[in-house]
Formats: C-alpha cells, sequence, structure tokens
C-alpha cells in the first residue's frame, strides 16, 4: 500500500512538527507503579518489593515497560483535545517504546511532546505523536512514539459525538494544571540541550540467563491471559485512557466495532511483562515495538483470553543484546502484527 504525506483532514498536516513542553512534572509514585503493574497483570517483585528491586540494584520500585504512557496520557490531552479535535474518535496502531534510563519510584518526569508525522492511507489520517521523557537529572530516560488513526463522522456513525458526550466521565479537567515549580529541575528549560542517558545501556542487568545460555530460535514459555470488562474499566482508570470503546458498547459500535475492545496499550502492557518476566530484570529491556493488526473483543457474558508466545529472532554478541518476536492471539486472530523487544542478557 503507497503511504504518502498529503493533505490531510483539517490540514492537520500542516501541523507536523507542532511541539511543546508540558507545563508541569510527572512525579512516580510507588503506589501507582503497583496499580498500573496490577492492571496490566505484571507481577514481577521489582514492582511490588523494594527489597526485590534492591537485589536488582534499584533504590526503588521500577516501573513497568509500558507504564510511562499513563504519563503521556496527561502530558498529549492538549494535543488531542485541541490541535486534533476535529476527530471524533482516536484509535491506536502502532506504539515504540525506546528505554535509556529505569523509570523508579520518585522520578520526576516532564515530558516534550511533538507531532512527528501524518501520513494518508486509505483515505484516513495516520498521526505520530512522540513523547520525549526526561527526569529530575535532565537526562533523558525514555521515548515513545504512538502512532494513531484519526477518525471523522464519515468514517464512523454520526450519532457518535454525542453519545460520547452522554456517556463520557464528568470531572477530566482540559485545563493546565497548576503549574509546580520545576525552576530546580534540569532540563525544565524546554530550550536546554538533553542527551540520552546510557544507563539502560551500560549498567550489568540481573537477569535470570546469561547470554551464553540463550540461542537463536529459542522459545519463550508461553503465557494465558484472561481479561474481563472489569479488567477494562480499571486499566482505563489507572491509565487515564477513558475511550469508551473500551468500556461502553454502544459507542463501541457507533464506532464500527464488533463490541467493546481492550485497549491496544492495555494488551501492549501484558505483552512488555510476558518478556520481562522471561527476562528476571524489568529493566533489561531496551526497546519495545508493537504493530496492532486486530483487537480483543471483550463481551459482558464471557472473558477475553490473550495466548503470548515469542522466539529469539538474532542476537548481538558485541553488545550482549537479543531480539525477541512476540506474536499474541486472541480468538485464534492474531492481534499483534508484528511485535519485537529488544534486550541486554548478564
Amino acid at each position: 500500500m503507497e503511504e504518502s504525506l498529503v493533505e490531510a483532514t483539517f490540514d492537520v498536516a500542516g501541523l507536523v512538527g507542532h511541539r511543546y513542553r508540558v507545563d508541569d512534572y510527572y512525579e512516580v509514585g510507588r503506589e501507582k507503579i503497583r496499580e498500573y503493574a496490577r492492571a496490566v497483570q505484571d507481577f514481577h517483585p521489582a514492582h511490588w518489593s523494594e527489597a526485590a528491586a534492591g537485589e536488582l540494584g534499584y533504590p526503588g520500585l521500577i516501573a513497568p515497560t509500558t507504564f510511562i504512557s499513563t504519563a503521556a496520557m496527561l502530558a498529549n490531552r492538549r494535543l488531542l483535545q485541541t490541535v486534533l479535535e476535529g476527530y471524533d474518535v482516536i484509535v491506536q496502531t502502532d506504539q515504540v517504546f525506546e528505554m535509556y534510563k529505569p523509570v523508579l519510584t520518585g522520578d520526576r518526569l516532564v515530558s516534550d511532546v511533538e507531532l512527528t508525522t501524518v501520513r494518508r492511507i486509505g483515505g484516513k489520517d495516520l498521526l505520530t505523536i512522540t513523547n520525549t521523557f526526561l527526569d529530575q537529572s535532565g537526562d533523558i530516560v525514555q521515548i515513545m512514539h504512538t502512532t494513531v488513526v484519526g477518525l471523522t463522522s464519515e468514517d464512523v456513525n454520526a450519532d457518535i459525538s454525542d453519545t460520547i458526550e452522554r456517556v463520557m466521565m464528568t470531572g477530566i479537567d482540559t485545563a493546565p494544571r497548576t503549574t509546580a515549580d520545576m525552576s530546580g529541575l534540569p532540563g525544565a528549560d524546554s530550550d536546554a540541550a538533553a542527551s540520552l542517558s546510557p544507563i539502560s545501556r551500560t549498567r550489568t542487568p540481573g537477569t535470570a540467563f546469561r547470554f551464553e545460555d540463550v540461542a537463536v530460535g529459542d522459545e519463550l514459555p508461553p503465557r494465558t491471559v484472561t481479561l474481563t470488562r472489569g479488567d477494562l474499566v480499571n486499566y482505563a482508570g489507572v491509565s487515564g485512557d477513558v475511550n469508551p470503546i473500551h468500556w461502553h458498547a454502544e459507542v463501541a459500535t457507533l464506532a464500527g466495532l464488533p463490541d467493546v475492545i481492550a485497549h491496544g496499550m492495555l494488551t501492549m502492557g501484558l505483552g512488555a511483562g510476558f518478556v520481562t518476566g522471561w527476562l528476571g530484570d524489568p529493566g533489561a529491556m531496551l526497546r519495545y515495538s508493537v504493530r496492532l493488526s486486530n483487537y480483543t473483543v471483550i463481551e459482558a457474558d464471557s472473558a477475553g483470553i490473550v495466548e503470548f508466545s515469542g522466539r529469539i529472532k538474532s542476537l548481538d554478541p558485541e553488545t550482549r543484546t537479543a531480539v525477541v518476536v512476540i506474536v499474541a492471539k486472541a480468538a485464534g486472530r492474531k492481534v499483534f502484527g508484528l511485535a519485537t523487544a529488544e534486550v541486554r542478557l548478564a
């Protein structure tokens, strides 16, 4: 399929390069890490116990791989509800996490937000939003690229906007939050140069096995996960992703879906935990990339099942890294079109 950068609906292509820095920091909380780990069913001890995290060399709880998406939901709200307000529904299609430094309890993160690309494919706009997160030391700790498709009333039922307004939860404040004093935070100046932290690529990982113990073609132990409507509602509340296609059947139908579907980021979080559980060290993940090819339907009267499997695709002895290919299936269909994780081994 030919891809081209052309003038898109609402001339959104002309907004490529629109960039801002969020006017407040996001402080990573101990209980928020636990809440998020529970929401993505990630029970690695380093997300729950300071003692277990300390055994891996972390001074506090380490956040799960996809945790930073919760901060991105807040950071991107201004972009989604002002610059991209012409869309009735936003649906995620691709996600890339680049990890440079573990995110820990107490970290204060500031985010740069940029609309980096717009593509017109099959009559729809695909937009990529890039979040660059810096911590209190001024280092870049993670970069997150989110690609979404913007749908208008031409793509979905014309009644969807009114229905969303009727069912959406109240109290979502879209105004800027009260700005905390960021003057003492390195990197608070949006013009200041920031560098990628080297920590994730230089620390000795506490993985369950060494590089020499694995080979190309090795398979990861499979994992089966159960998801209910309650899990979707819980994830919506914990993550801040309150898109009603994930919890309201009428809105899902108006959006052209067969029923309520699981959040793409929830499925990705489950997949990341599948890999880091095998690794033994959540901070040994360097890059996580997922293209969503299908959705996981969660019916009201039965739970959904997602099956994860994986294998080692390649190994790099110079960096002692491996690339793992991840497969996720629901109801016999692949949920991930292509998903890979780059990891470091001891």
